[in-house]
């Protein structure tokens, strides 16, 4: 791939997928462009001048921080250009305590050579870190250009996601052309530096984020706007991909506020919240190194099903439907209590003949009840096999129950207590005149007999 315009630096920070609820171990490993580009200007000195001296300065002022492991990797530094090595890179200084000195001594021997191969080397950087769990990996790639060997750096890092190696960088460049940011689109978030001075800055703020945790708690408001719903799962998606960063779920802790979570501050999260229906926060951006309040309108009431005496119906249930849009929220079962965002909904009780509320409201911390009488049965024999249909007159009109095709047996059918009628013809006769009709209540708790001859 041909070089666009030169940048100063370009850092990838990748962090593990895990969060903790304590400070975790951190490794950050540098991966330094060694290719012969670096020679070029910047300033007063050139490029490779200016990465060492900061580099430098950062690892000795990171000596003494506690729970954190350095390591170092280069490229492009063992081969000349000419030889268009693709596969120049090496981890010169491996992960472990108090290798600071040594990882100085690396930069300082360091004379760049060769050709610029980020993909292949971001793809070996993954091997690099010891398989420990509750860790964050994360890696710092400083480089003066793209991709040279025809990798891609954006499938790479992909991949590692996908693989739960690390997850999306933040991309820090000087003079960054249009042709350059299309490029890296799809590996992170871009962060430019005009001057060293710039990159200076934009360093110690990455560095920051690496080591210091960014922390949120999720506000479930209530209908006065107090954060007291909880126990629920929350879903954290990346604004950018849709992709799933983490499942958590919502509690309070033992003061009764709103457990702290420990977030990677490099996506904007799309949160939602598993209540019935879903509410959502499109687009959470978090400050890092801070701790992030999120405030999210989730006011819930609770809804109560209850039928008299015993159901007789083998699976009793109810659709709870959006009065708005009839989507179907939930099937919920009779006997059953289920939380519900404060609303007016639709509810269609699944009974023999169906019964629905057009409007029922559930409302903050209160229990909303429909109870329903308890079923009778109407039970009916026959001798030869009938046509039949069980029918209710309803708003003036007549409306089909239900069909049955019944042979010589018995049939017992579980309806709600009401005025009825039934319409029959025996099967093996084919003429129409020969239907017949018949009356009928049905009570609560109690069975209706017909015998069919």
């Amino acid at each position: 791939m041909a070089k666009y315009n030169k940048i100063w630096a370009i850092l990838l920070l990748f962090i593990a997928v895990n969060t903790y609820a304590q400070q975790p171990k951190t490794r950050i490993l540098f991966v330094l462009d060694g290719s012969g580009s670096m020679y070029a200007k910047m300033g007063t000195d050139n490029r490779i001048t200016v990465a060492k001296r900061l580099l430098t300065r950062m690892v000795d002022s990171l000596r003494y921080q506690e729970d954190l492991e350095l390591a170092l990797r280069v490229y492009g530094h063992q081969s000349q250009k000419t030889e268009r090595n693709c596969k120049d890179t090496k981890l010169e200084v491996p992960f472990s305590k108090g290798n600071h000195q040594a990882i100085k001594d690396n930069i300082r021997d360091l004379r760049p050579k060769g050709t610029t191969l980020i993909a292949y080397s971001l793809q070996e950087a993954a091997y690099d870190f010891p398989k420990t769990p509750g860790v964050r990996n994360i890696i710092i790639l400083i480089t003066d250009g793209l991709e040279e060997c025809d990798g891609d750096p954006c499938a790479v890092s992909i991949a590692l996601q996908k693989q739960g190696v690390v997850l999306r960088p933040f991309v820090i460049g000087l003079g960054l052309s249009a042709d350059f940011r299309t490029q890296f689109e799809c590996v992170g978030r871009f962060f430019e530096a005009e001057t060293e001075s710039d990159f200076e800055n934009v360093l110690n703020v990455v560095i920051s984020q690496a080591i210091n945790n960014t922390t949120a708690q999720v506000n479930l408001l209530d209908s006065y706007g107090r954060p007291t719903e909880t126990d629920v799962n929350m879903t954290f998606t990346d604004s950018k991909t849709g992709r799933i960063i983490d499942d958590i779920y919502h509690t309070l802790n033992y003061r009764g506020l709103p457990d702290t979570l420990f977030l990677d501050p490099s996506y904007a999260y799309d949160i939602k919240v598993h209540t019935i229906p879903p509410v959502y926060k499109k687009n959470v951006q978090l400050i890092a190194g801070k701790h992030n309040t999120i405030g999210i309108d989730a006011a819930q009431g609770n809804l109560n099903l209850k039928i008299d005496g015993v159901t007789n119906y083998s699976n009793l249930q109810a659709l709870i439907i959006d009065r708005k849009t009839n989507e179907i929220l939930n099937v919920q079962d009779f006997n059953d209590e289920q939380r519900y965002i404060v609303n007016d909904y639709k509810v269609e009780l699944l009974t023999l003949p169906r019964m629905t509320q057009d409007i029922v409201a559930v409302q903050q911390d209160k229990i909303t009840t429909l109870q329903v009488q308890q079923p009778g049965k109407l039970n009916i024999v026959t001798r030869t096999q009938y046509e039949i249909g069980i029918y209710r007159i309803h708003k003036g009109e007549t409306e089909l129950v239900k069909s049955l095709n019944l042979n010589a047996n018995q049939n017992i059918t579980v309806l709600q207590p009401g005025d009825y009628m039934l319409i029959y013809r025996e099967s093996s006769v084919k003429e129409s005149m020969t239907t017949k009709t018949q009356d009928f209540t049905i009570k609560s708790g109690e069975m209706k007999h017909f015998t069919l001859k």
